[in-house]
């Protein structure tokens, strides 16, 4: 299985269609809060090429984008691969 990482913040509504639309694949996850968190709130626009909303979705390393993003490769048949499923 791949591993999953995710920018969050606790108000964030896309979020939490980001944990719901994992947990339906059966995919774990691992979650950062950069609420008041500048240090990792610099990490996540680095490593999102300058994308500052949450969610910011990697899997295995390559950065997918946020929500949208991950439920389009989802719609393409695209996403289940990258998850290793």
């Amino acid at each position: 299985m791949a591993k999953v990482e995710m920018y969050v913040t606790g108000t964030c509504v896309y979020c939490v269609r980001a944990r719901a639309l994992l947990s339906e694949k059966g995919v774990s996850w691992e979650e950062h809060d950069i609420t008041g968190r500048h240090g990792l709130m610099e990490e996540m626009v680095q490593r999102a090429g300058g994308r500052t909303t949450v969610p910011q979705i990697f899997i295995d390393g390559l950065h997918v984008g946020g929500f949208t993003d991950m439920r389009a490769l989802d719609q393409e048949g695209r996403l289940d691969p990258l998850l290793g499923r």
